[in-house]
């Protein structure tokens, strides 16, 4: 469960490493996140190591072709995304190799840790249940349940095409097998109230519109109607609520922003020192503050966003690596269901 922590100015790094980076120059980073945020954490990190970041922003895809066209001399040191699927992309194609840490270890918990060491999370997204509060008295308190029949008709949700849901399909795929997993697909798909269509903004500004009454999400889409005037979702979403799905079970599915060294990388020890500064207090303490997510090391505080969502379990029993793993069952799956 998610609890509140007591904060402190800025983490102590490992001065092991950056001991080792005392004469480096600079680090690059391959980032599929676009956050001006964290330029803030970057510069952080260049004050306290002497460490210049690079940083080039690109959908993942994108990223993952270019180190493999540039091959051995790419000058990608780090590589990051928002989904463990498209990090799972990285490993097939070769581009990442395993980095050992005892720092990293001993901070991120072994479910959020590929078991090769080949990468690790570093900030989490819950994709939960949303629903429209004068519509829907009781809503459903599990994915399993977005299947009952009284649902449909009532559902918004993203593409198949959509990482998030790919890699919730994956996890249901390990935590309950594929042939239970192709039923709840299956189930999804009847309940629809509406073809596919949009991001998980757009699922949210179909319930304060009244074009359905459930829809799926991540959580921080939702927490930005509240940080920003956002067009057909702030001014209607006191009347949206939520639901922390599986809490008598194995918890909320969430996605996983991972990092990982390159294969390639021509700095390997300022990107060790890099990585290892993501999991430090001030590194999970900027990305619970700044972007409304939750820490991937335990212990951190919530942001004010996050808490408004209250405490929840998380799913920690099914490995994050089987949604990577599962990712080609899951897209299969969703085919044959026809889920656009």
């Amino acid at each position: 469960m998610f609890r509140f922590a007591t904060r402190t100015a800025i983490a102590a790094l490992s001065l092991s490493a950056l001991a080792a980076t005392a004469m480096a120059a600079e680090v690059n980073v391959y980032s599929s996140r676009h956050y001006d945020s964290d330029d803030a954490l970057y510069e952080k990190f260049t004050e306290v190591s002497g460490i210049t970041v690079n940083r080039i922003e690109g959908k993942a895809d994108e990223l993952i072709a270019r180190m493999s066209a540039e091959g051995d001399n790419s000058p990608a040191d780090v590589f990051i995304t928002v989904d463990i699927g498209r990090m799972g992309r990285a490993e097939e194609a070769g581009v990442i190799q395993p980095l050992h840490s005892d720092v990293i270890t001993n901070a991120v918990p072994a479910h959020l840790r590929h078991p090769d060491d080949l990468w690790f999370g570093v900030s989490q997204r819950a994709r939960i249940i949303f629903y429209a509060k004068d519509r829907v008295e009781h809503p459903p308190q599990t994915y399993e349940a977005l299947t009952d029949a009284v649902w449909k008709g009532r559902i918004c949700i993203r593409s198949s095409s959509n990482i998030y849901n790919q890699s919730l399909l994956a996890s249901i795929i390990e935590a309950d097998g594929a042939e239970e997993a192709q039923e709840w697909a299956a189930g999804i798909v009847a309940n629809m109230a509406r073809s596919p269509q949009g991001g998980d903004t757009d699922q949210l500004r179909a319930i304060v519109s009244g074009e359905c009454d459930i829809a799926v999400a991540n959580h921080y889409y939702f927490l930005r109607g509240f940080d920003k005037d956002i067009e057909g979702l702030s001014s209607g979403i006191e009347n949206i609520g939520w639901v922390w799905p599986n809490q008598s079970g194995r918890g909320a599915h969430l996605n996983l922003t991972a990092a990982a060294m390159t294969a390639s990388s021509p700095n390997p020890d300022e990107a060790k020192a890099l990585l290892e500064f993501l999991t430090s207090e001030y590194a999970q303490q900027h990305f619970a503050d700044q972007n409304n997510e939750y820490p991937a090391v335990p212990g951190i505080g919530l942001g004010e966003g996050p808490a408004r969502l209250g405490f929840f379990i998380p799913d920690t029993t099914t490995p994050t690596a089987a949604f990577s793993a599962n990712a080609a069952k899951a897209q299969a799956i969703f085919n044959q269901v026809g889920w656009q």
